[in-house]
């Protein structure tokens, strides 16, 4: 498979993708490996991937370097990078009291003679598929808690995005005890339907329309699915907010990463008494905002990583304009030096039938509405297929907080944006269509990874089948 290079355009790198048989194959040793390693005590597992956490900031040079090509964008690459052993590392500080606590022993039951224990069984084998926004991230956050849960991990990144793949491998291989019960696949959705049928419990991160299709195989193998979605995001500012301060934020939760990540501010709700000033201001701080072209350590926006998705926008921007929308800033898809760009694009005069409005747009866009009652902003702001993350800015926390609870949505920033980018220890559920199954943020990011046996002890002798016959029973069925 020829894969492009996002700032150029050109096709210069090439990979062959792992047919079923591979990924079979991959499974089967995956599974050989795994009840050793669940049968490790949690320090001996820890102490593994601890070492995993020093050998990928060992090879953090090259693996930023190669996601650097895959992404477009250098600064965060390496945030990525560097954000992976400090997950592993939280982790490996968090798991023994988390797993302790979720260990219930001894308890005694309703039933006098018996007493009850818990075990956490972890999964034999989990499987991730990961999108080609945060190739990095999101190819890693759900397979290091389930490695500590006990599981084996067979993981997918996007055949968008692969290039990074080579150097994570070789941090991995740095670690025998850990390759034994860690892999990398590469390839496109046969590779993908693969990894679901060969594994025990999977994880996916994408589109609505993608995660259907893994939801509808994930139940064929009767198996679960842990899905992460799309998002169409809504930030309500009220009145009371400041308005140059407001637009700031904004700007950067909606922006920040080309608008490429789900939890990207893509509906901005402004209330009347402030919207010019707002609008003023936005459009002021969005024109400022460089392109990471030429120089790719200069700038604040990069490519899009997936040329289609500019061209969606497009799209979408086109049907707004013939609509009667207003483009105040950006708003033209630009090809520079073979990639594909687009400023912050501010869009005024919007209406809630425009795909603009109505779609996930992925992208650096910023549609403003002006409010008049609160009641209407937040009617505005539920009226959508998702619910994965919102924001609310107000003068206070509290008339934040009293709005953000109205709002249909799994994670609520409060006086700031996409939160959820920066925060990973707040549990919250996806909403509607983006997504399904536990929290990957907070406790559950690890629990959801065991499955809970019962050791029910009985303490006397246990009863008889004598003990059942019918002339032992009154008439009313009592003994």
């Amino acid at each position: 498979m020829k894969v492009r290079n996002p700032r150029t355009g050109e096709a210069d790198y090439e990979f062959t993708p792992v047919d079923s048989q591979g990924v079979a194959a991959a499974a089967k040793r995956l599974r050989r490996h795994q009840p050793e390693w669940a049968a490790m005590p949690l320090a001996e597992r820890s102490a593994i991937l601890l070492r995993w956490a020093d050998a990928i900031e060992k090879h953090a040079g090259a693996i930023i370097g190669q996601l650097t090509i895959d992404t477009g964008r250098a600064g965060i690459a390496a945030i990525e990078v560097g954000g992976v052993p400090g997950t592993i590392r939280r982790w490996a500080e968090q798991a023994p009291e988390i797993i302790a606590r979720h260990s219930p022993s001894e308890i005694q039951s309703a039933n006098p003679t018996v007493i009850n224990s818990t075990r956490l069984v972890p999964f034999a084998l989990f499987g991730a598929i990961a999108p080609w926004n945060f190739p990095m991230t999101l190819s890693t956050i759900d397979a290091i808690p389930a490695l500590f849960a006990g599981c084996a991990a067979l993981i997918k990144p996007s055949e968008i995005t692969p290039r990074f793949v080579e150097p994570l491998r070789a941090s991995i291989a740095e670690v025998p005890e850990l390759a034994k019960v860690l892999e990398i696949v590469v390839g496109d959705a046969t590779t993908g339907e693969a990894l679901v049928a060969n594994v025990d419990y999977v994880c996916f991160t994408g589109s609505v329309a993608t995660g259907r299709k893994v939801a509808v195989a994930a139940a064929e193998a009767f198996i679960p699915a842990n899905l992460e979605l799309g998002g169409k995001d809504p930030m309500i500012i009220m009145a009371s907010a400041d308005p140059v301060e407001a637009a700031r934020t904004a700007l950067r939760a909606s922006i920040l990463a080309t608008g490429q990540a789900c939890q990207s501010i893509e509906r901005l709700y402004v209330a009347r008494p402030i919207y010019d000033k707002f609008l003023e201001t936005l459009v002021n701080e969005a024109e400022k905002v460089r392109l990471n072209y030429p120089d790719i350590h200069q700038g604040e926006i990069g490519p899009f990583i997936f040329a289609p998705q500019g061209q969606k926008i497009a799209e979408q921007i086109t049907e707004a304009k013939e609509k009667g929308a207003r483009i105040l800033a950006g708003g033209t898809v630009e090809i520079l030096g073979g990639g594909t760009y687009l400023r912050p694009t501010v869009i005024a005069d919007v209406t809630p039938d425009m795909a603009i409005v109505r779609d996930e747009s992925f992208g650096p866009v910023l549609p403003v509405i002006p409010f008049d009652d609160v009641e209407d902003a937040i009617a505005q702001a539920n009226d959508t297929i998702y619910g994965l993350s919102a924001a609310v800015l107000a003068g206070s926390t509290e008339e934040a907080e009293a709005v953000g609870t109205r709002l249909e949505a799994g994670a609520i920033s409060i006086n700031d944006g996409s939160m959820t980018a920066m925060v990973w220890d707040a549990e919250n559920s996806s909403f509607k269509m983006s997504g399904m199954g536990p929290s990957r943020m907070g406790e559950s990011g690890l629990t959801r990874f065991f499955r809970k046996q019962a050791l029910i002890r009985q303490t006397t002798s246990p009863a008889r089948i004598q003990d059942f016959a019918e002339e032992n029973f009154a008439g009313d069925g009592r003994p």
